[in-house]
């Protein structure tokens, strides 16, 4: 996530009154920034898709979730990788 994403992620939380319990973090699903049992929600929008290492990926939201904590997932995650032709047709990954 660029700098100019994450201003507007923190203008977003300012502005609903969650400056004091969001933080807006760079880093990388694959190995994420965060102490182990740190964070009670993870929310991934688009991001796991894109990750190489979807297992790795997810072994670090599992990592650094408190016990009891929460995944918001609204990824597109496949397990084989997909042709060009599925890759290239807007229409299958729209709805």
């Amino acid at each position: 996530m660029p700098e100019s994403m994450r201003r507007l992620a923190r203008e977003a939380a300012r502005e609903a009154g969650l400056e004091d319990i969001v933080e807006i973090r760079a880093g990388d699903c694959e190995e994420l920034p965060l102490e182990d049992s740190s964070i009670d929600v993870v929310i991934s929008n688009g991001v796991l898709n894109l990750a190489t290492d979807k297992g790795r990926a997810f072994g670090e939201i599992a990592r650094v979730l408190k016990p009891a904590g929460r995944l918001q997932l609204a990824d597109i995650v496949v397990e084989n990788e997909l042709s060009e032709a599925i890759r290239s047709d807007i229409d299958l990954w729209t709805g």
